[in-house]
């Protein structure tokens, strides 16, 4: 659930300040309004940041030894002058970078003519004899004029590469246009190779330095951390306005106030109080209105935090005046992923690994992540929803126990014939119960004022809609287009459309509707896209069905010779690739229908951000 905020004005003396914010931090509970704050010593951090962020993503790319002892911490000095020199190690790194590639282009350039040394030339320009190395095609070589003196050095079918001979710098006349004069390095090919040898060296210098700096990238973490709880700190004390008593110079003077607005938990309301009490601080509690941006706290208990991982992955959070789905978020999203997985013996190893790793963590006495306890019931529904179908690898069913058809739901049984079909329409089932569950808790929320009739025009609409689904994507027969299933929809939408935007009059309801009558009516089309939207997790659990069972035919063919090993690797790889784009799948289907579809039916708009409180940890 939401939890309920109260916002809170606190007024201090402006030179008891930081005195007042290190006091307000050791409670923990004031999220506070941060306002933009310029200073200094601000701009100086956030640049000092930047340069820790660089030094660790060049230290935290090298591969440690782990027996090698990590240093955690040093002190501020130490660490400053580590970025300084790890920064400087990457910079001429990239530097010797740049100048192997360009000697190696340079080698490569030459590479036809021989070894080439510019001194040389230079040397016998000293004596009046000038040479220009030039490429031309073979036709341009043969229309030279008999003036034009050359020496061939090499030659191809196409190209001619050869030195043109004057007794002056400029060239003689009857060069071709075509002909492509040759720039000389600035140094030999001889010694291009030897500086790229000591550019080598270097660079395997560099490597060694940095990979001796990498045992204490965890100090620059640690600077971090105590950089980011000074940022927030000098970002929120710069930002407090003050508060003018008297004359001008009040401001300066001992007696000026400043002020800082926040929200907390009702709840801990009372540890602002006390602080307060303490400290001689002026405060005014009241009720967050509604052009406060309030942040979300969300409290659930053990089982329905399950999904909190999910979420923070995703970084969705509910509005503060929106509802929380997490329970119903979770529980969905569970038959969504055994579904979507749709393999009893994929669910059975996620089981393992899930377990596994609870044992161990709980044999260390450590914490056991709520993630891995989230994967435990996910994989759970994934072993009943293989049960359920009879799929266990991708197994055909002549090669499975009969225990495991013996427990399989007829209608869903890969045995039966009509399994696709039936499994169709529990995936609209699904559809409609959980759209219709949005529209019964819209009732509920508005059940005081007429806006719980639009809700209920939009349920009918829902329920009919299915029913439509049913007799265009199942069997028109059996599931007939009665004048009931467009009756529905009509009542629904005529409901829908005079009582929706009900915000105390009826006709400025009608009349909002009619600004937006395009919208309505294509509602009505959304609503069957919205339940035919469910039959991706049919589609893609047949799918990787498909896969799997394709998997072990192919195998199948190296199983019984000396080939035995080349089938094993194809059902690792076959089987894990069909893992990883079960995975996706979840990620992009399963998630959708919950933040998409369930959240458009409920208003939902995840616009929400956390609850974050002035404390002794700042998020990194």
């Amino acid at each position: 659930m939401i939890m309920p905020m109260k916002k809170i004005t606190l007024v201090v003396l402006s030179r008891e300040r930081d005195e007042a914010l290190a006091a307000l931090r050791s409670t923990g509970v004031l999220h506070i309004e941060k306002r933009e704050a310029f200073s200094q010593r601000i701009t100086d951090a956030h640049a000092l940041l930047s340069r820790l962020d660089q030094a660790a993503s060049v230290l935290f790319e090298k591969k440690i030894s782990k027996k090698a002892v990590r240093v955690a911490s040093l002190s501020r000095e130490k660490t400053i002058e580590l970025v300084d020199r790890v920064l400087a190690s990457r910079d001429e790194y990239r530097a010797t970078q740049e100048r192997m590639m360009h000697l190696g282009n340079e080698l490569d350039r030459m590479a036809p003519w021989g070894k080439v040394c510019p001194s040389d030339f230079t040397f016998l320009a000293e004596k009046g004899i000038f040479l220009h190395p030039f490429e031309m095609s073979t036709a341009d070589f043969m229309s030279l004029p008999e003036t034009v003196r050359t020496f061939t050095i090499r030659s191809d079918k196409k190209t001619i590469r050869l030195l043109v001979l004057s007794e002056k710098s400029e060239l003689p006349e009857g060069i071709p246009s075509e002909a492509k004069a040759v720039e000389l390095p600035i140094l030999s090919t001889d010694e291009m190779q030897k500086a790229l040898e000591y550019n080598r060296l270097l660079l395997s210098e560099i490597e060694k330095r940095l990979a001796s700096d990498a045992l204490c990238a965890d100090a620059i973490l640690f600077l971090k951390g105590g950089l980011l709880k000074e940022l927030e700190f000098d970002i929120i004390s710069t930002g407090m306005p003050l508060i003018l008593i008297g004359d001008e110079s009040a401001f300066m003077g001992k007696t000026s106030l400043c002020w800082l607005t926040g929200f907390v938990p009702s709840h801990e309301e009372i540890a602002i109080g006390k602080a307060a009490v303490t400290h001689g601080w002026a405060f005014i509690s009241e009720e967050p209105g509604d052009e406060d941006n309030v942040p979300t706290q969300i409290k659930n208990n053990r089982f329905v935090n399950l999904i909190s991982p999910l979420l923070d992955f995703l970084g969705t959070v509910p509005g503060y005046r929106e509802l929380d789905i997490s329970l119903w978020f979770l529980l969905f999203f569970g038959i969504f992923f055994a579904m979507i997985f749709g393999d009893g013996g994929y669910g059975s190893l996620l089981v393992l690994v899930a377990a596994v790793n609870i044992i161990s963590a709980i044999r260390k006495k450590k914490s056991v992540a709520t993630a891995l306890y989230m994967l435990l019931y996910l994989s759970l529904m994934t072993v009943a929803w293989g049960a359920a179908t009879c799929s266990w690898f991708g197994l055909p069913l002549d090669k499975l126990p009969q225990f495991f058809k013996s427990i399989a739901i007829p209608a869903f049984s890969s045995e039966n014939p009509d399994a696709a079909t039936n499994i169709k329409v529990f995936c609209f089932v699904l559809g409609l119960v959980q759209l219709s569950l949005a529209h019964v808790i819209g009732i509920i929320r508005n059940i005081k004022t007429f806006k719980v009739l639009g809700e209920l025009g939009s349920l009918l609409m829902t329920v009919g809609m299915f029913f439509v689904v049913l007799n265009l994507v199942i069997d028109a027969e059996k599931y007939p287009m009665t004048n009931i299933v467009l009756g529905t929809i009509g009542a629904g939408f005529l409901l829908n459309f005079v009582f929706i935007n009900y915000s105390g009059s009826i006709v400025g309801s009608i009349i909002e509707s009619l600004k937006n009558i395009i919208t309505m009516f294509l509602g009505v089309v959304n609503v069957f896209g919205d339940i035919m939207s469910y039959i991706r997790l049919w589609a893609v659990g047949l799918a990787g069905a498909a896969i799997s069972s394709t998997v072990n035919s192919m195998a199948g063919d190296f199983m019984g010779g000396v080939v035995i090993f080349a089938g094993l690797i194809l059902l690792l790889f076959g089987h894990g690739l069909n893992f990883m784009m079960n995975i996706l799948s979840v990620i992009v289907h399963g998630v959708r229908l919950n933040t998409l579809e369930f959240s458009n039916h409920l208003g939902l708009t995840w616009s929400g951000f956390k609850y974050e409180p002035f404390s002794e940890t700042v998020k990194k």
